[in-house]
């Protein structure tokens, strides 16, 4: 029986070019926001909470932000907060995934490793879970995590910025949470993801609706219809997901058998 799997990717480290970072980088500045270059920010990793070092970028014209997240114990008090909790949901997002026994997921963007231990128990231990950050400072953070925590079935491993380093057809499910207005050349990276998933497999992005209270400045917002055509170009099959997540939405992006 072919073993699946599931990939993870966060904000949280993820670091594009289309903003202009400023020297502060300090974790208090952002609290429950994953870090980045100008102060903060989640997922992603996944923790963008309130995301006030937003603030110091001003208008981004719809580009992606810059984000530096060195100094992984600092942030992992806001991205693993009990707080986030309340409005992440993890337990209900990975229940979107649909993950079985055996799987492989990836998570992109994982940061602090926030949701690893959701998706290690789901795909148990005979599936698989690659936590996958561009932070090398978070990746040194996840493989301690991994040994703290004897999460035996999770890789952590450091991403390019334009490609999540992953083999064609290598994973079941793909996981983007609180990180994909963070990427450039969004469509050429959905069609990465698209390679990397097994035929049938499929992606879930988690990001801000335009009202939340919290999360990226609304002009760096994406609206769920945009993500659903940046997936489409890339050949995936679309859906809005259904929850309760007060601030986020869920897109599904199905690869075609």
């Amino acid at each position: 029986m072919r073993s699946a799997a599931v990939i993870v990717l966060t904000t949280a480290s993820m670091i594009f070019t289309g903003c202009t970072p400023s020297s502060n980088n300090s974790p208090t500045d952002a609290p429950n926001a994953a870090p980045s270059a100008s102060a903060g920010d989640p997922h992603h990793g996944h923790g963008h909470g309130n995301h006030a070092h937003h603030g110091n970028h001003g208008a981004h014209a719809g580009g992606p932000l810059i984000h530096g997240f060195s100094g992984a114990e600092n942030w992992a008090k806001e991205f693993d907060s009990p707080e986030r909790d309340a409005w992440q949901k993890p337990t209900e997002v990975v229940s979107l995934l649909q993950l079985a026994p055996g799987m492989k997921v990836a998570d992109i963007g994982a940061g602090t490793g926030y949701f690893e231990p959701h998706l290690s128990r789901a795909v148990t231990a005979t599936g698989r879970v690659f936590a996958i950050d561009v932070e090398p400072d978070m990746v040194r953070y996840l493989n301690e995590r991994i040994a703290r925590e004897n999460l035996t079935n999770v890789t952590a491993s450091k991403g390019a910025f334009e490609d999540p380093g992953l083999a064609a057809q290598s994973v079941d499910r793909i996981v983007i949470v609180d990180t994909w207005h963070h990427i450039a050349n969004r469509d050429a990276y959905a069609k990465k993801l698209a390679d990397a998933l097994v035929p049938g497999g499929f992606v879930a992005i988690v990001d801000f609706t335009m009202e939340a209270s919290h999360g990226p400045p609304k002009e760096m917002r994406l609206a769920p219809e945009a993500i659903q055509k940046e997936l489409q170009t890339a050949g995936f099959v679309t859906s809005l997901a259904t929850e309760t997540l007060p601030d986020q939405y869920v897109v599904i992006g199905t690869k075609p058998k």
